[in-house]
């Protein structure tokens, strides 16, 4: 037996331009694959002076010579991709020792929200066949008590359905347990995610060596890439891999002298990669919603064609709309700020003709007056179809966004909740140490400046232009040529740019950022364009010089993360540890032999959802608070942590269908937030009342007139023993059951009846 150290989980989730030489008549190919090629080929800088374009240049029927080093390359992404699928996997079962535990113990190893999902995977399984699955899905009655809901329309929940079908067809019963089939999929999600991204770092940059290093970086920044080994339900993990494919497509798409093949493969490619996006995200539409910012500052810059703007658009809008029909006409899609957004910009740009026309201070001019119109235009849409559809769901949002920027109540519940957590709180500056710490931050800041200045002179330059048009559709020779920066560079440039602010904003929005952040950086290391600039500086602008250093850097640099680094991540593989909560355990194995199977149970959203994975039962509330009236009912069930008096406490508990209700003593008694910052401090406010322990309290609060319902039940007075009946306790958890009040006749009563 293995000596191994146990650690609860609770823990451990606090811790936590491709080019080719020219052709000499001057001509460029159309291949779009060509771009993938290792080796020092001219190619055009990114602010498109000379040369072919490095998406360019490969006639389609490639020589040996051609094809060896795209192999090799595409060799190295798949090599990559499963190092980091293995990486995850390895630290997953070194963390709990999964493999040797319990069904239940791995089902609690599913926590928070993870576990709600993972119990409709465990739940279609379980069903007589795919269709019934379905139609218990559709019609739900056991995730909100005295509620049906379709939890299809509810939750992007399509990848547990589809995963749970695939499981039923495929003859792999026997061999390989559904939770593994579960993990297995979601950790080669990862691979996927570090070949797009390595994709994306070779278009850019020509090279497969930055492939290489993105791919690097990203296993080695692994505490800021991912958490994908202890929140392997998290709709990011399931949802990121394919925007880094999205990304890849769009990189390929916006390179230059494309077929029209080529291009209708791209623009398929871009639809598909969006379409699961969405799928699988309920924050779907703030995501592209940056992305469509991104397309629009792209525009207005004069760095792409029209033709372009308006198929990107309308790829976002064409899968949004495809997610809506697939979740019954989700009225959030259609009220989503993003459809708003590309649907007035679209307008307003259709009625300015003349938007690219006039001299460089009369084009700024109209770029603000059409920005200012577009959001006008964009807020006035969105409030009419909020209106018309009546939604509500995602209004705690824009709450949250309010309250973080002092412009909304800061005592807002619902806001709170958010606020109060580390992972809606800005960036810590100790992300920034581990990036330098591998060599990332650097390369990255010195790309990024070079490339933002250069942005910022050939969009001057575009809009100083008398006659509009993007560069690569004007015309001209010398000294009057407009700048033409590379659209795939810009794009990449600024799609960092605006996700790091997210990022920056919102520390959970990072993994979005700094996957990205490795190609971007490997981009720039690798590439041309850089070094061709600091050599222009320097005044020795050799070929031999360039290619030696765009090579030789990025191998030294390789060299020294295996060195210094692969011992680190082979100790770290190495540490044993345990899954050990044995209170969590006891619970639900009483839950599941003790109770009725149509008992209610109330309590917080967290543990509710693991209750519903390991037990079945019913639950007044969830962790997916995407839903206004769910959301009111986590506020009344959470009085049971407030100051309230038992009869006011039982009331609440009656209204939503309770039969038992779990306390949680770390909750109770928390002290892991601030003042101010825990659940109660968060109750006391919203109900009035002053908080506990010292410190200062704001005047309109006034002493609450009852003892805090979790503790004072335990006292069994009374009052207390006269309403509910405890039933099992430990160290961690006290469940009590409601008892039926003599004076109501409930023979004709809905609720279900529980008895001791």
């Amino acid at each position: 037996m293995e000596l191994r150290k146990r650690v609860k989980l609770q823990q451990l989730q606090h811790h936590s331009g491709l080019s080719q030489e020219a052709p000499s008549e001057g001509r460029c190919n159309h291949n779009v694959m060509s771009g993938m090629q290792e080796g020092g080929r001219r190619g055009l800088s990114p602010l498109g002076r000379s040369g072919c374009h490095s998406g360019s240049g490969v006639s389609p029927w490639w020589p040996w010579q051609q094809c060896v080093p795209m192999a090799a390359g595409l060799l190295l992404a798949v090599l990559l991709g499963l190092t980091q699928a293995w990486t995850v996997n390895a630290i997953h079962e070194n963390l709990l020792w999964f493999s040797q535990l319990t069904e239940v113990e791995r089902e609690i190893s599913f926590r928070t929200e993870c576990g709600l999902y993972y119990s409709y995977y465990k739940q279609m399984l379980q069903a007589p066949s795919i269709q019934e699955g379905l139609q218990e899905l559709i019609h739900d009655n056991l995730t909100e008590s005295k509620r049906t809901i379709n939890l299809l329309q509810r939750m992007n929940i399509y990848q547990e359905v589809f995963l749970s079908v695939l499981y039923r067809l495929l003859p792999i019963q026997t061999y390989l347990e559904p939770v593994y089939f579960y993990i297995y999929t979601v950790f080669s999600l990862q691979a996927v995610y570090v070949i797009a991204l390595y994709l994306t770092a070779w278009l850019l940059s020509g090279s497969w060596l930055a492939g290489a290093l993105t791919a690097f970086w990203y296993i080695l920044n692994r505490v800021d890439t991912t958490r994908v080994e202890f929140t392997i339900s998290l709709r990011e993990n399931w949802s990121l891999p394919f925007l880094a494919l999205q990304v890849t497509a769009i990189t390929c798409y916006l390179k230059p002298q494309l077929t029209t093949l080529q291009q209708k493969v791209m623009v398929w490619l871009m639809y598909v990669t969006t379409f699961c996006f969405c799928l699988t995200w309920q924050f779907n539409q703030f995501i592209l919603l940056v992305q469509a910012l991104v397309i629009y500052t792209l525009d207005c810059g004069d760095f792409i064609t029209t033709a372009q703007v308006t198929t990107l658009y309308l790829v976002q809008v064409s899968s949004l709309l495809s997610v809506w029909l697939l979740q019954f006409c989700n009225s959030m899609i259609l009220g989503s700020l993003v459809l708003s957004f590309i649907v007035a910009a679209l307008f307003i740009r259709h009625c300015q003709a003349g938007l690219k026309t006039g001299s460089l201070l009369v084009r700024l001019g109209k770029l603000l007056l059409h920005s200012t119109m577009v959001l006008l235009l964009t807020i006035t849409i969105n409030y009419l179809a909020k209106k018309a559809l009546q939604l509500r769901s995602d209004e705690h949002i824009f709450k949250f966004i309010k309250s973080k920027f002092a412009f909304g109540p800061t005592r807002d519940f619902d806001a709170s909740l958010y606020l109060c957590e580390e992972a809606f709180g800005l960036l810590p500056l100790d992300t920034l140490e581990r990036l330098a710490g591998t060599l990332l931050l650097y390369p990255y800041i010195l790309t990024l400046l070079l490339l933002s200045g250069t942005l910022v002179a050939a969009a001057l330059k575009n809009l100083s232009r008398p006659k509009g048009g993007p560069a690569e559709e004007r015309k001209g020779a010398g000294e009057g040529r407009a700048v033409a920066f590379r659209p795939d560079v810009a794009y990449n440039l600024l799609h960092t740019l605006f996700y790091g602010l997210l990022a920056f904003s919102t520390m959970r929005m990072k993994y979005i950022w700094t996957g990205h952040m490795c190609a971007v950086a490997a981009y720039g290391v690798c590439g041309t364009e850089l070094w061709t600039l600091l050599f222009g500086v320097l005044r020795c602008n050799s070929k031999r010089l360039l290619r030696l250093v765009r090579y030789a850097v990025p191998i030294v640099m390789i060299g020294f993360l295996y060195y210094k680094f692969w011992p680190k991540l082979m100790e770290e593989l190495s540490e044993l540890r345990e899954f050990y909560d044995p209170d969590t355990v006891e619970l639900m194995t009483w839950i599941s032999t003790k109770t009725p199977k149509q008992a209610v149970f109330a309590g917080s959203m967290q543990l509710l959802a693991g209750i519903k994975l390991c037990t079945g039962r019913v639950l007044t509330n969830h962790p997916h608070y995407e839903d206004k009236d769910l959301r009111e009912r986590t506020r009344q069930v959470y009085q049971v942590y407030a100051r309230r008096s038992p009869e006011e406490v039982y009331d609440i508990l009656k209204v939503a269908g309770a039969d038992y209700v779990v306390l949680e003593n770390s909750i109770c008694y928390e002290r892991r937030h601030r003042r101010g910052c825990r659940l109660r401090d968060l109750l006391d406010l919203a109900n009035g009342h002053i908080m506990d322990g010292a410190g200062e309290n704001d005047p309109d609060l006034a002493p609450a007139a009852h003892p805090r319902f979790c503790d004072a039940i335990k006292t069994d007075a009374a009052a207390y023993a006269a309403l509910f009946t405890r039933t099992f306790q430990n160290k961690t958890f006290h469940v009590y059951r409601l008892k039926k009040k003599r004076k109501k006749n409930t023979k004709g009563s809905s609720e279900p009846s529980v008895t001791q």
